[in-house]
């Protein structure tokens, strides 16, 4: 996740305060996906940004997720983001994201 990113996660967090922002990730690998969801949990693991020793605890899920896809609109979903899902190992990118929440989710 890049500086800015961070910086925008952040100042959400402090705006609206941690137990109301859930994160929504869509990168194309398991291992991107757990990168960035350690960061908005557990901080920034690279120690360059605004969340380095910043424990935020959010909820961080990925687009392709059964709890975010059953919330999306089905035709949306289809037109958004299907084509990706069909190349995703979407089983990996839920094992790694299920494992980050367990270890670093406070919500």
């Amino acid at each position: 996740m890049d500086l800015e990113n961070q910086k925008r996660v952040k100042d959400f967090t402090d705006q609206y305060g941690a137990e109301n922002i859930i994160v929504i990730l869509g990168a194309g690998e398991a291992e991107a996906s757990g990168l960035a969801a350690e960061t908005v949990t557990a901080g920034d693991p690279t120690f360059a940004g605004p969340l380095t020793g910043v424990s935020l605890g959010l909820r961080v899920y990925h687009v392709c997720e059964p709890e975010i896809k059953d919330e999306v609109d089905a035709a949306v979903y289809e037109e958004q983001v299907s084509m990706m899902e069909m190349v995703l190992d979407v089983d990996e990118i839920i094992g790694e994201m299920s494992s980050i929440r367990e270890q670093y989710c406070k919500f």
